[in-house]
């Protein structure tokens, strides 16, 4: 990994990089916390978090062109892709209509945001975009994208990217040197500008043996985010080696490479190596690039030969036996939180136990009730019971797992099994099937399984990201009733990387992440109460138990599938119309203009104000009297600040539409309307599970400390801004963990946000915040040790004067005037960090930076 590090720089020398850089990470693992420049040879977008990075740079444009300066030249210096797979919701599901339903649904919703980005691939060089349907964008990445070697001027050298999803690791399974950023870091590396970096911290993580009969690579990333969660790997970069690799393909590799986000890390990446080959050719790669691949990577002493390539040095290491691994799940909430199958039940029944601690009184024995209310439903005319722990979502989805053929296919042959014994999914289970490519439709029907599948309920919803981001869409209305008239706690199971509180659906209470072929379990048992090892998924017409290992299938099932179904030829059809979409694709108006021009009464997209500045950057101002906005605890994650789901009709953000205009059916999603700072900035630390210390409800509430009153975050802010006071936040342990999520920075800037001051940061959240001219602050304790309780009023001076990790001083006083004074670490972590803070934010850095070359 390091020597990739060099080449760039060395290649880069002159262009932001110089000698000292280049000594630094020579003398790795002594250089300490040095900055270098690094400049990734592409970036990947997904259209969640591309469409507002699209519009920043619209914007950049028009304050360029504002400001005296050529507008043409705002374009990307590196080449661009964008895949849109974040806007498909499950709406219909369960037929073979759903697929096109969805399709329907998701045209209507987006074409305004899709014809915006049709005006993009015009106006911008080297910009691209891939239509709705190819797929999700990682496994878009690896399958198509991705090149392992890049060639520019005649010069080879290796891929590099960063992606505006954090789930952009996923490609470190093929080799590749990539990871999540935010979106307006995304955008300075399209401009040109550098990912400041420091010289790394890389783990070795040696894997041995082999997986036994009966796991997944989903039990194999299960285990590895829980191990590394524990060894504390945030802001490393790991690097995986030894004999255990010898048996991973790379589908194998990218389901643990996916999964860094989750174990923390910056990247997990695996070496180039013959399965980087072998996937290169299956995947219908050239055959000309395939031996460029392989002729660099021994060039440069970086091909892995098994039994021949000594073991790297690393700065730590850890070793992990395949062979100890287990079928597993990960939830109720978190994706580190490993429960082995047989331990699912006990765990379903603590957490039951403390949901209803917190929401029921004591009974007069001093315990708390827990008995399970139970009731019948009926949907489409088929009855079935809903209690606590039953599934409700049942969901094939996400990259992490629908690119490796091996979970897929292991998941249609215990549907073929169940099926053959009779068994079904009862009706109150909304089942989905979103692959994260059309190829894996093609294998599954050409190994005979997606008609059990489909018997199962699983039919195809969509391609793209769907449950895993919260587009899981609504329950049945029976479903939904039934759960909120008996506050029941149930459940869903997801074949996803994320499962945090409110993000699957906000009428699901747990969710439990899981193998494909463990969706397709739970979803015949129909509960999460159950323990899958010695009790039945259920009986057969005969009245005979069937049990899961009755119809797990063997390994080399799986691998006689594989071997039958995968064809090359069909990754090479599927890549020569990647980029052409289908006729609605091709049928919607796109706009033309050098300069995009904004339509005032849109509701989807606006021009963001992030580029609205000044030629000149103006003083840094201290804090001075600053309130408290909210103060939350530990692991709070952009997925509980930046807004998300459906926008209800009753929230801010659904007041100003219907203000607008827009009916209550028409509202839409946060994701969808991204590109709409007004909507967006009203739904942050909006999610229906935030626990803000200041109020005693769950939800986007905050207490207005002035007056004493509650009311929501949004309404709060605008009281305090016409008020003229600055607001902070203060938080617990990683804040900002979970996705890269450029709307939690953005979101939080427009409240009023001057600074957050929090135990601990998740390296891009920490990044954007600095992006975006929000100072993040590391408290030296708990902020309840350090006797604060939010309603004290914050000064933070000597802003102006900051340098990389400077301390400054912190006084917070009381009503009663009594002060709290404490030193904080500015995390502003390389020069690059100061840069920015001090311009204001990114954005304003690069309009300067282009006004200054004319």
């Amino acid at each position: 990994m390091l020597r990739v590090f060099l080449e760039n720089v060395a290649r880069h020398q002159g262009n932001g990089a110089d000698p000292a850089h280049l000594e630094a990470l020579l003398a790795w693992p002594d250089a300490g916390p040095v900055e270098f420049p690094f400049h990734p040879g592409r970036v990947v977008l997904q259209d969640f978090t591309g469409v507002p990075c699209v519009a920043d740079l619209a914007a950049v444009r028009g304050a360029v062109q504002r400001l005296g300066g050529r507008p043409d030249l705002v374009n990307p210096k590196i080449p661009a892709d964008l895949v849109i797979d974040h806007s498909v919701t499950v709406d219909a599901f369960g037929s073979t209509l759903a697929f096109g339903r969805n399709v329907d649904l998701e045209y209507e919703r987006n074409g305004e945001r899709y014809a915006f980005l049709r005006w993009a691939q015009g106006a911008f060089d080297r910009f691209s975009v891939v239509p709705p349907g190819a797929g999700i964008v990682h496994q878009v990445n690896l399958e198509f994208l991705a090149r392992v070697v890049m060639t520019h001027g005649g010069t080879a050298f290796p891929d590099t990217l960063v992606g505006t999803d954090s789930h952009t690791t996923m490609i470190g399974g093929l080799g590749v040197l990539g990871w999540g950023v935010g979106g307006i870091e995304a955008e300075a590396a399209l401009l040109g500008e550098p990912v400041s970096m420091l010289v790394p911290t890389v783990v070795g993580f040696r894997l041995t043996g082999r997986m036994p009969e009966g796991s997944t690579a989903t039990d194999l990333v299960l285990a590895i985010t829980e191990l590394l969660r524990a060894k504390g790997v945030v802001g490393k970069f790991v690097e995986f080696f030894g004999d255990g690799l010898d048996s991973l393909t790379v589908a194998d590799r990218a389901t643990i490479s996916n999964m860094s986000p989750e174990y923390g890390a910056t990247e997990g990446i695996f070496p180039v190596d013959d399965q980087t080959l072998t996937y290169l050719r299956a995947t219908g790669r050239d055959a000309a690039l395939v031996e460029l691949v392989e002729a660099y990577y021994r060039a440069q002493g970086m091909f892995r030969v098994t039994g021949e390539t000594p073991d790297p040095t690393y700065d730590e290491e850890l070793t992990f036996d395949l062979g100890s691994l287990e079928p597993s799940v990960a939830g109720p909430r978190r994706p580190q939180d490993r429960v082995a199958i047989g331990g699912v039940r006990d765990t379903f029944r603590s957490e039951l136990e403390d949901l209803r601690a917190r929401s029921r009184p004591a009974d007069g024995a001093g315990g708390v009730a827990t008995a399970p209310a139970r009731t019948e439903v009926s949907v489409d005319g088929d009855r079935g019971e809903l209690t606590d722990g039953s599934v409700v979502i049942a969901a094939i989805t996400s990259c992490t797992n629908t690119s490796n053929p091996s979970v897929m296919l292991g998941a249609g042959l215990l549907a073929r099994k169940a099926v053959e014994r009779g068994l079904s999914v009862g009706p109150t289970v909304k089942t989905s099937l979103a692959p994260g490519s059309p190829v894996v439709i093609d294998y599954l029907r050409k190994a005979g399984v997606l008609e059990p599948l489909e018997a199962l309920g699983f039919h195809l919803v969509g391609f793209g990201c769907t449950t895993c981001i919260g587009n899981s869409g609504p329950l049945p209305d029976p479903v939904a009733g039934a759960i909120d008239s008996h506050d029941l706690a149930c459940a869903a199971v997801l074949s996803g990387n994320r499962n945090f509180e409110g993000r699957i659906h906000p009428q699901v209470r747990m969710s439990f992440l899981a193998s494909p072929p463990l969706v397709v379990a739970y979803a015949l048992a129909g509960t999460v109460d159950i323990d899958l090892t010695s009790e039945p998924l259920g009986t057969s017409p005969e009245g005979e138990p069937v049990y899961l290992r009755d119809v797990w299938p063997t390994g080399e099932e799986i691998s006689e599938a594989i071997t039958s179904s995968l064809d090359p030829e069909r990754f090479r059809e599927r890549l020569d119309g990647l980029f052409a979409g289908d006729e609605r694709w091709r049928a919607l108006p796109t706009p033309a203009g050098e300069v995009y021009e904004w339509d005032p009464d849109s509701t989807y997209i606006q021009e963001p104000p992030f580029a609205e500045i000044e030629r000149e950057a103006g003083e840094v101002r201290d804090v001075v009297g600053a309130h408290v906005l909210v103060y939350l605890g530990d692991s709070v994650t952009t997925d509980h600040i930046s807004p998300a789901g459906t926008i209800a009709a009753s929230s801010p953000a659904g007041r100003w539409l219907q203000e607008r205009g827009v009916p209550i059916e028409a509202l839409h999603s946060y994701g969808a309307r991204r590109g709409n700072h007004h909507v967006m900035v009203r739904g942050t630390f909006a999610n229906i599970r935030l626990r803000n210390r200041l109020v005693d409800v769950e939800g986007g509430h905050t207490l207005h400390v002035p007056t004493g009153e509650r009311m929501t975050i949004f309404e709060a802010s605008e009281r305090y801004r016409s008020d003229g006071i600055p607001l902070v936040i203060l938080a617990g342990k990683e804040y900002g963990a979970g996705s890269s999520r450029d709307w939690a920075a953005k979101g939080t800037l427009l409240l009023g946000v001057r600074a957050v001051l929090a135990e601990s940061y998740e390296r891009i959240h920490r990044a954007n915040l600095v992006q975006m001219g929000v100072l993040p602050l590391e408290l030296p304790a708990p902020a309840a040790d350090l006797g604060l309780d939010g309603s004290e009023r914050f000064d933070i001076a000597g802003l102006g004067a900051l340098e990389p990790r400077s301390k400054v001083q912190v006084v917070a006083t009381r009503a009663d005037g009594t002060r709290i004074t404490f030193e904080s670490v500015a995390r502003l972590d390389t020069r690059t960090d100061v840069r920015y803070y001090r311009e204001g934010g990114i954005l304003p850095a690069v309009v300067r930076e282009i006004l200054a070359r004319g």
